[in-house]
């Protein structure tokens, strides 16, 4: 099974990359319909509400642009629930039991960890029913290259105050991600009792979680400037804004920025620095989005 999505504008299907694991939930609200006159008898639930999510897990990143952009702007997609064929399991089949809807993506983690697949899990919220599909006249596309593969890096840049260009790598992060969500309000009234639920955007949050080790006297030195974790200490006091850009990187040592995936104000919200005995210190820190961010350069 694949999803496809639809940005609602062009009207083309994209796979949303290739997923491993692709979850539907369909679930209904109920209320009891019991009341004073008939204490004693067994419940008689009636539908307030029904409602669907899809869940997506992947090991390709390729719709990161795609996917920050409609969720910070809060639209929705129409999505397609499918079989697919071919060897890059990219074509929809249009199964008897294909399933279609329009839904927010109302939460998405993005991870970059070095010399490994990055990934994402995304959850989209159904607004609206969910209904049979046919793809007869629809226009379909295979799935965007893929943006990041095993091996490539890519890094986390901070600067130190909310007006400069983000231009040092924090310390030699082994594992960031940025985690986005988008709070829904559901919409139906007491006249749409047993309907399929609606929504409306609210609200937009994001942090950013990253984690690498503290070497005793370690420096960056590259094109990029140097921080190190008393940098970070220094930002973390302040409470202020800083600006961060997650990027691709190359060159020595990998500390070289090459195009911005995605970038923004932050808030270091939590710092942990963790020494064992005879082992290498090392930190986590959690950042928290601050205003909108923007995708690309």
């Amino acid at each position: 099974m694949r999803i496809l999505i639809n940005d609602v504008t062009n009207h083309v299907y994209d796979v949303v990359a290739m997923s491993t694991n692709c979850t539907i939930t369909m679930n209904t609200n109920t209320e009891n319909a019991n009341h004073k006159d008939i204490v004693g008898l067994a419940a008689l639930p009636t539908v307030n509400s029904k409602g669907w999510q899809i869940q997506v897990d992947s090991l390709d990143v390729s719709n990161v642009g795609a996917m920050l952009t409609a969720i910070k702007n809060m639209t929705q997609f129409q999505l397609v629930w499918d079989e697919t064929s071919t060897t890059d399991n990219k074509t929809s089949t249009d199964a008897t039991f294909s399933r279609t809807g329009f839904a927010y993506l109302t939460d998405g983690t993005f991870q970059f960890d070095d010399r490994t697949n990055s990934t994402k899990q995304l959850q989209f919220t159904g607004n609206g029913a969910i209904d049979a599909w046919d793809k007869t006249g629809q226009s379909l596309a295979p799935a965007s290259s893929t943006s990041f593969t095993k091996g490539q890096f890519v890094r986390l840049f901070l600067s130190s105050d909310n007006t400069a260009t983000p231009a040092a790598v924090i310390a030699a992060a082994r594992t960031l991600s940025l985690h986005v969500s988008l709070s829904l309000e559901q919409n139906s009234t007491k006249d749409t009792d047993g309907d399929w639920q609606t929504h409306e955007p609210t609200e937009l949050n994001y942090d950013i979680s990253t984690s690498a080790l503290v070497r005793s006297g370690d420096t960056i030195t590259s094109a990029v400037g140097a921080k190190g974790l008393s940098d970070l200490e220094t930002i973390y006091e302040s409470s202020s804004p800083v600006k961060w850009q997650i990027a691709n990187v190359s060159g020595d040592n990998q500390r070289t920025k090459g195009a911005v995936i995605v970038s923004g104000s932050c808030i270091v919200s939590q710092l942990q620095i963790n020494s064992q005995v005879k082992q290498s210190a090392t930190y986590q820190a959690t950042l928290t989005g601050y205003g909108a961010y923007t995708v690309g350069s």
